[in-house]
């Protein structure tokens, strides 16, 4: 027992010196600029993301503000709270030549990418990672040839006339051996002559292959060449990035990544994770929720329609820095890996919430899945893993979605198999319950007083207010029978103070409630009909 302590205490003395290691290196701090068109700003910002992910090998050096019209809307916020809580002193850099002056010394050279073939740079970005080679377009070789940078590599009319997949074949035969296979990274996203490179840091951090290349299996080429990518890494390793917006769809993307049991974890404008990667949670720090549940007590529903409602699309994203939170019950998804991937990113959005802000595990695995996809012999471990993440960040309910045949099926594909469901029950023993969907679904159940419920509704950004308060009236109309259990998923871009405009004008019978209580009372007393996908 004394020798645990021990070693015990020796971990945490190790721990703590490393916290303090980190807190007391030099570190810097960036704004990139809205512009990210080839022939704007992005060849300066590819080579300052570049330069980030070789900067961060050692120890988290740089940092990066993105503006506020990013997706994650959460770097200055997280910015701040790393200075108030961890007191990291940073140094403002304002250009891409100070940053070289003061960081190029991490590099060992630079690569040149061809602005007339835009997948040019996605190859780039592989070759820094393992050259440790900042990424410049031409006109900016001579600022990095300044600081004593020497070229390793010239994709200047390498690809001139080549397709996306001869161009990614010949990147493979270069360098996939080479390349780390826990970490994929897709640079997709937006197409032409724009591109949101923010997740490239972490992928040169790692040594990871980057490509964009299409799953839909009508583009047989990228097809079966994004197919062997994914099937020979290994089981339950990580696709980051996103999918191509030209390309494919979300649903075929993270179909094949599941049919391959891996794990999405999006999107391709994830940022600063070189730097956020490094930073642990504070010392004795616990990841705590907002449980509203209260062991033995009988909690015994009314004659109401009872709605709870969940915002989706990660933390980072939306509705989380807007105005409003906290005025209403309200649950957020998760985005688990972070407990690991990006530790302190995640303690920062515990830290901040307020008593109505309840989180829950998300998207159907360890990451973005889709269970009908994964193969038999892998579910088990996919939930397990899940479970496990679940464990860690005090979440006991658990949120799937499954577009696994959204393309095929005129997208009516939110309904999941008795399989698959009992996989969830059987690897989530104590959870409270199961929320399903993304559009109004049809699987409902109840096994031993947890709930599995799919949405009823779809609060899209761009739905009229007083159009959506008639939806929800019309569904109680439509669902008589009392209590009714309404759930509502709230997409990303919907800021509180408009859900709660439309929830005030529903009248007396309807009651917004956390989600466990939600849970809690649909398990005890269910007026649903168990439904699932034959």
């Amino acid at each position: 027992m004394l020798r645990n302590a021990c070693w015990f205490s020796l971990l945490t003395l190790l721990f703590v010196s490393q916290a303090s290691a980190q807190q007391s290196e030099q570190k810097y701090v960036m704004r990139l600029s809205e512009n990210w068109e080839i022939e704007g700003d992005l060849p300066t910002q590819a080579l300052l993301i570049s330069l980030q992910g070789i900067a961060n090998l050692e120890a988290p050096s740089l940092y990066f503000i993105y503006p506020q019209n990013w997706d994650f809307k959460f770097t200055e916020p997280l910015y701040d709270y790393y200075k108030s809580t961890r007191k990291m002193a940073f140094e403002e850099i304002d250009s891409a030549d100070k940053a070289l002056e003061v960081l190029g010394k991490h590099a060992k050279g630079y690569v040149v990418w061809d602005k007339s073939v835009r997948t040019s740079l996605i190859v780039a970005f592989t070759f820094a990672g393992l050259s440790q080679s900042v990424i410049v377009s031409e006109e900016l070789i001579p600022v990095v040839e300044k600081y004593g940078l020497k070229q390793k590599e010239d994709f200047r009319g390498r690809f001139t006339g080549m397709s996306d997949y001869e161009i990614y074949q010949w990147a493979y035969d270069q360098y996939w051996e080479a390349c780390d296979k826990e970490y994929l990274i897709y640079l997709g996203g937006e197409w032409g002559k724009v591109m949101k490179p923010g997740v490239a840091d972490f992928g040169v951090l790692k040594k990871s292959f980057f490509t964009d290349a299409s799953t839909d299996p009508a583009d047989s080429l990228e097809y079966q060449f994004a197919k062997k990518l994914f099937s020979q890494m290994k089981p339950m390793s990580f696709v980051m990035g996103w999918h191509s917006y030209k390309k494919d769809s979300e649903a075929q993307h993270v179909t094949l990544a599941s049919n391959h049991a891996l794990r999405v974890e999006g999107l391709h404008t994830l940022p600063n994770m070189s730097f956020n990667h490094q930073i642990p949670v504070s010392p004795g720090f616990r990841f705590k929720n907002n449980h509203n549940v209260k062991s033995g007590e009988k909690y015994v529903p009314k004659e109401k329609v009872y709605i709870a409602c969940i915002q989706t699309d990660c933390l980072g994203i939306g509705a989380w820095t807007e105005s409003g939170r906290g005025e209403i019950p309200y649950a957020w998804e998760v985005t688990m890996n972070w407990s690991w991937l990006a530790p302190a990113m995640l303690q920062f959005f515990y830290d901040e919430a307020s008593p109505n802000d309840y989180f829950i595990g998300a998207l159907s695995g360890p990451g973005y899945m889709y269970p009908k996809a994964i193969p038999e012999k892998y579910l088990p471990q996919v939930v397990d893993k899940a479970y496990e993440l679940m464990q860690t960040l005090d979440l006991n309910v658990f949120e799937i979605m499954d577009h696994s045949n959204y393309w095929r099926s005129d997208g009516i594909d939110d309904d999941l198999t008795k399989n698959v469901l009992d996989a969830y029950y059987e690897g989530m023993p104590d959870v409270v319950g199961f929320a399903n969907g993304y559009r109004p679904g049809h699987t409902f159940m109840v096994k031993d007083g947890k709930p599995f419920i799919s949405y009823d509704y779809y609060l899209g950004e761009k739905r009229d207010e007083g159009e959506a308060v008639s939806d929800l009236l019309e569904l109680a109309q439509m669902n008589s029978k009392r209590p009714y259990y309404l759930l509502v998923h709230v997409r990303q871009w919907s800021d509180i103070k408009r859900v709660k405009r439309i929830l005030d004008q529903l009248g007396p019978e309807f009651e917004v409630v956390p989600l466990d209580i939600f849970l809690k009372l649909a398990g005890d007393q269910p007026t649903f009909k168990t439904r699932y996908l034959e």
